[in-house]
Protein backbone atom coordinates (compact mmCIF):
# COMPACT_ATOMS: atom_id res chain seq x y z
CA UNK A 1 0.00 0.00 0.00
CA UNK A 2 1.06 3.57 -0.67
CA UNK A 3 2.97 4.56 2.48
CA UNK A 4 1.26 7.96 2.70
CA UNK A 5 -2.18 6.31 2.60
CA UNK A 6 -1.07 3.81 5.25
CA UNK A 7 0.26 6.58 7.47
CA UNK A 8 -2.67 8.97 7.08
CA UNK A 9 -5.59 6.50 7.01
CA UNK A 10 -4.23 3.18 8.24
CA UNK A 11 -4.63 -0.19 6.54
CA UNK A 12 -8.09 -0.76 8.02
CA UNK A 13 -9.83 2.37 6.79
CA UNK A 14 -12.71 1.24 4.49
CA UNK A 15 -11.43 3.37 1.60
CA UNK A 16 -7.68 2.87 2.04
CA UNK A 17 -7.25 -0.16 -0.24
CA UNK A 18 -9.48 1.33 -2.92
CA UNK A 19 -7.60 4.63 -2.91
CA UNK A 20 -4.39 2.67 -3.28
CA UNK A 21 -5.84 0.74 -6.25
CA UNK A 22 -7.10 3.98 -7.81
CA UNK A 23 -3.64 5.59 -7.61
CA UNK A 24 -1.97 2.40 -8.85
CA UNK A 25 -4.18 2.38 -11.93
CA UNK A 26 -3.21 5.98 -12.62
CA UNK A 27 0.49 5.15 -12.26
CA UNK A 28 0.07 2.19 -14.61
CA UNK A 29 -1.63 4.51 -17.10
CA UNK A 30 1.55 6.66 -17.05
CA UNK A 31 -0.02 9.54 -15.13
CA UNK A 32 2.55 12.13 -14.11
CA UNK A 33 3.85 11.78 -10.53
CA UNK A 34 2.48 15.21 -9.54
CA UNK A 35 -0.95 14.18 -10.87
CA UNK A 36 -0.92 11.12 -8.64
CA UNK A 37 0.22 13.21 -5.67
CA UNK A 38 -2.55 15.76 -6.26
CA UNK A 39 -5.20 13.02 -6.40
CA UNK A 40 -3.78 11.40 -3.29
CA UNK A 41 -3.82 14.63 -1.29
CA UNK A 42 -7.38 15.53 -2.22
CA UNK A 43 -8.74 12.02 -1.75
CA UNK A 44 -7.03 11.56 1.61
CA UNK A 45 -8.76 14.74 2.70
CA UNK A 46 -12.08 13.34 1.49
CA UNK A 47 -11.49 9.93 3.11
CA UNK A 48 -10.89 11.61 6.47
CA UNK A 49 -14.51 12.77 6.28
CA UNK A 50 -15.99 9.56 4.80
CA UNK A 51 -15.87 6.51 7.02
CA UNK A 52 -18.29 4.22 5.17
CA UNK A 53 -17.35 1.39 2.75
CA UNK A 54 -16.97 2.43 -0.85
CA UNK A 55 -20.22 0.73 -1.89
CA UNK A 56 -22.13 2.92 0.54
CA UNK A 57 -20.85 6.28 -0.65
CA UNK A 58 -23.80 8.54 -1.37
CA UNK A 59 -24.49 12.05 -2.54
CA UNK A 60 -25.14 12.92 1.10
CA UNK A 61 -21.59 11.88 1.98
CA UNK A 62 -20.14 14.10 -0.73
CA UNK A 63 -22.40 17.03 0.18
CA UNK A 64 -21.32 16.80 3.81
CA UNK A 65 -17.68 16.83 2.74
CA UNK A 66 -18.12 19.83 0.44
CA UNK A 67 -19.95 21.64 3.23
CA UNK A 68 -16.97 21.04 5.51
CA UNK A 69 -14.63 22.68 2.98
CA UNK A 70 -17.02 25.53 2.16
CA UNK A 71 -14.58 28.07 3.62
CA UNK A 72 -12.02 27.30 0.92
CA UNK A 73 -11.78 29.29 -2.30
CA UNK A 74 -14.08 28.16 -5.11
CA UNK A 75 -11.11 26.98 -7.19
CA UNK A 76 -9.86 24.79 -4.34
CA UNK A 77 -13.31 23.32 -3.75
CA UNK A 78 -13.65 22.66 -7.47
CA UNK A 79 -10.36 20.70 -7.49
CA UNK A 80 -11.44 18.63 -4.50
CA UNK A 81 -14.82 17.89 -6.07
CA UNK A 82 -13.07 16.87 -9.31
CA UNK A 83 -10.83 14.40 -7.44
CA UNK A 84 -13.81 12.80 -5.72
CA UNK A 85 -15.70 12.65 -9.02
CA UNK A 86 -12.77 10.88 -10.70
CA UNK A 87 -12.56 8.37 -7.84
CA UNK A 88 -16.31 7.67 -7.95
CA UNK A 89 -16.25 7.23 -11.73
CA UNK A 90 -13.40 4.74 -11.30
CA UNK A 91 -15.37 2.89 -8.60
CA UNK A 92 -18.45 2.58 -10.81
CA UNK A 93 -16.31 1.28 -13.67
CA UNK A 94 -14.88 -1.39 -11.37
CA UNK A 95 -18.32 -2.38 -10.04
CA UNK A 96 -17.52 -1.07 -6.57
CA UNK A 97 -20.35 1.47 -6.68
CA UNK A 98 -23.79 0.79 -8.13
CA UNK A 99 -24.32 4.41 -9.14
CA UNK A 100 -22.18 7.52 -9.24
CA UNK A 101 -23.24 9.87 -6.40
CA UNK A 102 -21.57 12.77 -8.21
CA UNK A 103 -24.43 12.75 -10.73
CA UNK A 104 -26.50 14.40 -8.00
CA UNK A 105 -23.87 16.98 -7.01
CA UNK A 106 -23.91 20.31 -8.79
CA UNK A 107 -20.71 21.56 -10.35
CA UNK A 108 -18.79 24.27 -8.48
CA UNK A 109 -18.55 27.47 -10.46
CA UNK A 110 -15.47 29.61 -10.13
CA UNK A 111 -16.24 33.31 -10.63
CA UNK A 112 -14.62 34.69 -13.75
CA UNK A 113 -12.89 37.76 -12.44
CA UNK A 114 -9.58 39.35 -13.28
CA UNK A 115 -6.86 37.41 -11.47
CA UNK A 116 -5.56 39.20 -8.40
CA UNK A 117 -1.85 39.95 -8.46
CA UNK A 118 0.38 37.25 -6.99
CA UNK A 119 3.31 38.20 -4.79
CA UNK A 120 6.73 37.60 -6.33
CA UNK A 121 7.72 35.65 -3.21
CA UNK A 122 4.79 33.26 -3.73
CA UNK A 123 5.64 32.80 -7.42
CA UNK A 124 9.25 32.09 -6.44
CA UNK A 125 8.08 29.54 -3.87
CA UNK A 126 6.07 27.61 -6.46
CA UNK A 127 8.88 27.70 -9.03
CA UNK A 128 11.31 26.55 -6.35
CA UNK A 129 9.07 23.56 -5.71
CA UNK A 130 9.65 22.47 -9.30
CA UNK A 131 13.43 22.84 -9.31
CA UNK A 132 16.22 25.30 -8.64
CA UNK A 133 16.91 27.89 -11.31
CA UNK A 134 20.42 26.42 -11.48
CA UNK A 135 19.77 22.69 -11.95
CA UNK A 136 22.71 20.31 -11.80
CA UNK A 137 21.14 17.97 -14.31
CA UNK A 138 18.33 18.37 -16.84
CA UNK A 139 16.29 21.56 -16.87
CA UNK A 140 12.68 20.60 -16.06
CA UNK A 141 10.24 21.58 -18.79
CA UNK A 142 7.79 22.85 -16.17
CA UNK A 143 10.29 25.19 -14.51
CA UNK A 144 11.11 26.92 -17.79
CA UNK A 145 7.49 26.90 -19.01
CA UNK A 146 6.09 28.71 -16.00
CA UNK A 147 9.07 31.03 -15.65
CA UNK A 148 8.55 31.96 -19.30
CA UNK A 149 4.92 32.86 -18.61
CA UNK A 150 5.97 34.97 -15.63
CA UNK A 151 9.08 36.57 -17.08
CA UNK A 152 7.62 37.31 -20.51
CA UNK A 153 4.19 38.35 -19.23
CA UNK A 154 2.68 35.69 -21.48
CA UNK A 155 -0.54 33.79 -21.13
CA UNK A 156 -0.10 30.11 -20.27
CA UNK A 157 -1.58 29.15 -23.64
CA UNK A 158 0.87 31.47 -25.39
CA UNK A 159 3.80 29.92 -23.53
CA UNK A 160 2.64 26.41 -24.44
CA UNK A 161 2.46 27.44 -28.10
CA UNK A 162 6.04 28.75 -28.31
CA UNK A 163 8.40 27.18 -30.82
CA UNK A 164 12.19 27.03 -30.66
CA UNK A 165 12.21 29.31 -33.69
CA UNK A 166 10.41 31.98 -31.65
CA UNK A 167 13.55 32.49 -29.55
CA UNK A 168 16.48 34.56 -30.83
CA UNK A 169 19.30 34.15 -28.34
CA UNK A 170 22.04 36.10 -30.10
CA UNK A 171 24.08 38.00 -27.53
CA UNK A 172 22.84 41.51 -26.76
CA UNK A 173 19.73 40.98 -28.87
CA UNK A 174 17.97 38.16 -27.02
CA UNK A 175 14.24 38.23 -27.60
CA UNK A 176 11.20 36.02 -28.08
CA UNK A 177 8.14 36.33 -30.30
CA UNK A 178 4.88 35.72 -28.45
CA UNK A 179 1.93 34.71 -30.63
CA UNK A 180 -1.20 36.14 -29.07
CA UNK A 181 -4.89 36.09 -29.75
CA UNK A 182 -6.19 37.06 -33.14
CA UNK A 183 -2.89 36.34 -34.84
CA UNK A 184 -1.07 39.17 -33.07
CA UNK A 185 2.66 38.83 -32.43
CA UNK A 186 4.59 40.82 -29.87
CA UNK A 187 8.33 40.89 -29.23
CA UNK A 188 9.70 40.35 -25.75
CA UNK A 189 13.27 41.46 -25.09
CA UNK A 190 15.04 39.07 -22.71
CA UNK A 191 17.22 41.10 -20.36
CA UNK A 192 17.46 38.57 -17.53
CA UNK A 193 20.79 36.83 -18.05
CA UNK A 194 19.82 34.01 -15.70
CA UNK A 195 16.64 33.30 -17.64
CA UNK A 196 18.47 33.37 -20.98
CA UNK A 197 21.07 30.96 -19.59
CA UNK A 198 18.26 28.64 -18.47
CA UNK A 199 16.71 28.69 -21.95
CA UNK A 200 20.06 27.88 -23.57
CA UNK A 201 20.72 25.06 -21.12
CA UNK A 202 17.24 23.61 -21.69
CA UNK A 203 17.66 23.62 -25.46
CA UNK A 204 21.16 22.16 -25.29
CA UNK A 205 20.17 19.31 -23.00
CA UNK A 206 16.89 18.59 -24.81
CA UNK A 207 18.65 18.72 -28.16
CA UNK A 208 15.91 20.88 -29.70
CA UNK A 209 16.83 22.98 -32.73
CA UNK A 210 13.31 23.48 -34.08
CA UNK A 211 9.70 22.60 -33.33
CA UNK A 212 7.65 23.06 -30.15
CA UNK A 213 9.56 24.47 -27.20
CA UNK A 214 7.50 22.61 -24.61
CA UNK A 215 6.47 19.16 -25.80
CA UNK A 216 3.75 16.87 -24.56
CA UNK A 217 5.70 13.61 -24.77
CA UNK A 218 8.55 12.56 -22.50
CA UNK A 219 10.79 11.64 -25.44
CA UNK A 220 10.36 15.09 -26.98
CA UNK A 221 8.77 13.92 -30.22
CA UNK A 222 5.24 15.09 -29.54
CA UNK A 223 3.39 18.30 -30.27
CA UNK A 224 3.12 21.35 -28.01
CA UNK A 225 2.06 20.80 -24.42
CA UNK A 226 -1.65 21.55 -24.05
CA UNK A 227 -3.00 24.37 -21.92
CA UNK A 228 -5.03 21.86 -19.86
CA UNK A 229 -1.89 19.86 -19.06
CA UNK A 230 -0.01 23.02 -18.07
CA UNK A 231 -2.93 24.19 -15.93
CA UNK A 232 -3.10 20.86 -14.12
CA UNK A 233 0.65 20.79 -13.50
CA UNK A 234 0.65 24.33 -12.14
CA UNK A 235 -2.16 23.51 -9.70
CA UNK A 236 -0.22 20.48 -8.49
CA UNK A 237 2.89 22.55 -7.81
CA UNK A 238 0.81 25.18 -6.00
CA UNK A 239 -0.57 22.47 -3.74
CA UNK A 240 2.92 21.21 -2.98
CA UNK A 241 4.10 24.73 -2.17
CA UNK A 242 0.96 25.44 -0.12
CA UNK A 243 0.37 28.57 -2.19
CA UNK A 244 -2.84 29.42 -4.04
CA UNK A 245 -2.01 31.15 -7.32
CA UNK A 246 -4.13 30.74 -10.42
CA UNK A 247 -2.07 30.14 -13.54
CA UNK A 248 -3.51 33.33 -15.07
CA UNK A 249 -2.00 35.33 -12.23
CA UNK A 250 1.53 34.71 -13.51
CA UNK A 251 1.37 37.29 -16.30
CA UNK A 252 -0.71 39.69 -14.21
CA UNK A 253 1.85 39.44 -11.41
CA UNK A 254 4.52 40.36 -13.93
CA UNK A 255 2.60 43.46 -15.06
CA UNK A 256 1.78 44.46 -11.48
CA UNK A 257 5.45 44.33 -10.53
CA UNK A 258 6.25 46.73 -13.34
CA UNK A 259 3.55 49.18 -12.31
CA UNK A 260 4.62 49.04 -8.65
CA UNK A 261 8.19 49.70 -9.75
CA UNK A 262 7.03 52.78 -11.64
CA UNK A 263 7.78 51.25 -15.04
CA UNK A 264 5.48 51.93 -17.98
CA UNK A 265 4.10 48.87 -19.71
CA UNK A 266 5.65 50.01 -22.97
CA UNK A 267 9.08 50.30 -21.37
CA UNK A 268 8.95 47.15 -19.27
CA UNK A 269 12.28 47.06 -17.52
CA UNK A 270 11.14 45.00 -14.50
CA UNK A 271 13.08 43.17 -11.86
CA UNK A 272 13.16 39.39 -11.79
CA UNK A 273 12.68 36.92 -8.98
CA UNK A 274 16.41 37.10 -8.30
CA UNK A 275 16.60 40.88 -8.30
CA UNK A 276 18.07 41.42 -11.77
CA UNK A 277 16.37 42.93 -14.76
CA UNK A 278 14.13 40.66 -16.78
CA UNK A 279 12.02 40.79 -19.91
CA UNK A 280 11.38 44.05 -21.67
CA UNK A 281 8.42 43.94 -24.02
CA UNK A 282 7.29 46.14 -26.84
CA UNK A 283 3.68 45.74 -25.79
CA UNK A 284 1.56 43.80 -23.35
CA UNK A 285 -2.11 43.17 -24.09
CA UNK A 286 -3.89 42.64 -20.82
Amino acid sequence: MDPVIAERLGHHHPLAAHLDDFLTDHRNAAAAPYTVRAYRGNLLHFAAHAGEPIGELTAATVRAYLTDVADLAAASRKRKRAAVASFCTWAVRHDLLAANPMDKIDAIKVPKTLPRPAAATDVAKVLGTIRSRRPRKDVPLDRLLFETAYTCGARASESCGLYVEDFDLRQDDEHARIHGRGGTVRTVLLDDRGYVALVKLYLARAGYTSGPMFRASINGTGGPLSYDAAHHRWNSYCQQADVEIDIHQLRHAHATELINAGVGLLQQRPRSLTGVRVASTVSLHM
